[in-house]
């Protein structure tokens, strides 16, 4: 039997959304072991002058306990 768990992160990227969970995602495996999946709960973008100046994702990490 597997027991998994959920814990909810936020990343940003001045490039894209795309960057953004990358990023997320990447940070998450350097800390957590197992990761299974990700999915996207929520994304924004900062606005400056009329220009989209940040994107920002919230992420859903999903990993296996051991």
């Amino acid at each position: 039997m597997s027991v998994a768990k959920v814990s909810e992160i936020i990343a940003s990227s001045t490039k894209s959304f795309d960057d953004a969970i990358a990023s997320g995602v990447k940070r998450a495996t350097s800390t957590l072991k197992g990761v299974q999946s990700a999915w996207v709960a929520d994304q924004e973008v900062l606005v400056k002058n009329g220009k989209v100046i940040e994107y920002r994702v919230r992420l859903k990490i999903t990993f296996v306990l051991k």
